[in-house]
């Protein structure tokens, strides 16, 4: 099941997203709570990459 924005909720543009994983990413291995916003980063990502296949269509 996939969990996307809600349409009142802008959605960031791929990169920006993918640069908040980078830097979740460079502090190290994952905490917990650093796994569970990655878990939101990856949901928000694929909403930002669906947004941009979109508007190209």
């Amino acid at each position: 099941m996939s969990i996307t924005p809600s349409p009142a909720t802008p959605v960031r543009s791929p990169a920006a997203v993918n640069a908040d994983i980078r830097a979740l990413w460079a502090a190290g291995p994952l905490s917990l709570e650093g796994e569970a916003e990655y878990q939101r980063l990856l949901v928000e990502w694929e909403a930002a990459v669906r947004s941009d296949v979109v508007a190209a269509a």
